[in-house]
């Protein structure tokens, strides 16, 4: 995958998570606890994959794969943990979501207060 690609990909999904910009940040944790499927993964026993060794991108298509909520956890996450993100969420790994930071970042402020331009209009560091 080249980089203008990534790039390019990681855009989409930061205007895609635009829908969800001012969806207060308790009501997004409050649908990602009650309908995302990691929350129930482990319900019914153990996942198939459990005890492989996976890649985070291999982890995340396969603990995220089909949830109803993957757009309201990335938002959640970018939101919380921003740039210093950790684990899966969203059905993206630590890499992807660190790369989409930015991209994110430039879509502008949020419900929960977070206005993400400095006076220029471009990025806050």
């Amino acid at each position: 995958m080249t980089s203008s690609y990534n790039d390019l990909r990681l855009i989409g999904i930061a205007w895609q998570l635009d829908r969800l910009r001012w969806v207060p940040r308790a009501e997004l944790a409050e649908i990602v606890r009650r309908d995302g499927i990691c929350m129930w993964v482990f319900v019914d026993g153990d996942p198939p994959w459990l005890g492989e060794r996976l890649t985070d991108r291999e982890l995340a298509a396969r603990m995220c794969a089909g949830c109803p909520v993957q757009d309201e956890c990335l938002e959640l996450e970018l939101r919380t943990a921003g740039e210093h993100t950790v684990g899966v969420w969203g059905a993206l790994p630590e890499d992807d979501r660190r790369g989409l930071h930015w991209h994110w970042l430039r879509r502008g402020e949020r419900v929960d207060g977070r206005d993400t331009h400095g006076p220029e209009g471009g990025p806050k560091p």
